[in-house]
């Protein structure tokens, strides 16, 4: 598989936030998101984008993960992105870490579609309009590529699940409750997470997104990592 990078933290966003967990990260993405304040005009790429804009790692097999994992004393295994799905080998992964007794979670953007053990945990992240690079290059491609809805269906009647949306303006909610309505979520399956690559950017979002939350009975994800290591690698 081709990695980005492992690491031994805790969970920073959804359900699992807080809980031990070893990350493997996959490098390699089919979208390129990127975020624009509309009010400041500043804009964040996806919070990874040595995995996406410009991918980059080594190639490492089933078995070296597998002994990554079993270095510590996690219970509970992530693998992310990028996105994982592209990753051939995902499967074979995934089965061997549930033979071996770990929790999985699999987080990916819910557009592409592989066969995994049916005790995997997806944390499902659509991305929405507010994720297009409107003026770049990518515009076109992620725009068409960003939204599967039969994958999601696949996704839903085969796993538990979490919806994980990023938001960054109360108007977002339209477009949220809009998927809902469509794949029939429940909505304390739905967490909303304030867009940001700082502890400022997601305090701001997180009061009104709150408030969103309470209203709707949908759940609320704070975005541990960045309040306690910034935005770095390995975290």
């Amino acid at each position: 598989m081709y990695i980005a990078e492992t690491f031994y933290s805790v969970q920073g966003e959804g359900k699992y936030i807080g809980v031990p967990s070893f990350f493997i990260r996959s490098s390699g993405c089919n979208l390129r998101c990127e975020w624009r304040d509309q009010e400041s005009g500043e804009v964040t790429k996806c919070d990874t984008p040595y995995t996406s804009w410009a991918p980059n790692g080594t190639i490492k097999s089933i078995d070296d993960l597998v002994r990554d994992v079993q270095r510590v004393p996690a219970q509970h295994v992530v693998i992310t992105g990028g996105e994982p799905f592209m990753q051939k080998d995902l499967p074979k992964l995934a089965a061997e870490l549930a033979r071996l007794g770990y929790h999985i979670t699999v987080e990916t953007n819910g557009t592409l579609f592989k066969e995994l053990p049916p005790e995997v945990y997806l944390s499902i992240s659509p991305k929405m309009s507010n994720s297009v690079p409107y003026d770049t290059e990518y515009e076109k491609v992620h725009s068409n590529r960003m939204r599967n809805p039969e994958t999601l269906r696949k996704f839903t009647a085969r796993h538990d699940y979490q919806f994980k949306f990023v938001v960054v303006v109360p108007d977002d909610l339209r477009e949220i409750q809009g998927l809902q309505s469509q794949l029939l979520i429940p909505s304390s399956k739905i967490y909303l997470m304030p867009e940001g690559n700082n502890s400022k950017a997601i305090r701001d979002r997180s009061l009104w997104i709150i408030e969103l939350c309470k209203r709707y009975g949908f759940n609320f994800s704070d975005r541990l990592h960045i309040h306690l290591w910034r935005n770095e690698k390995g975290f």
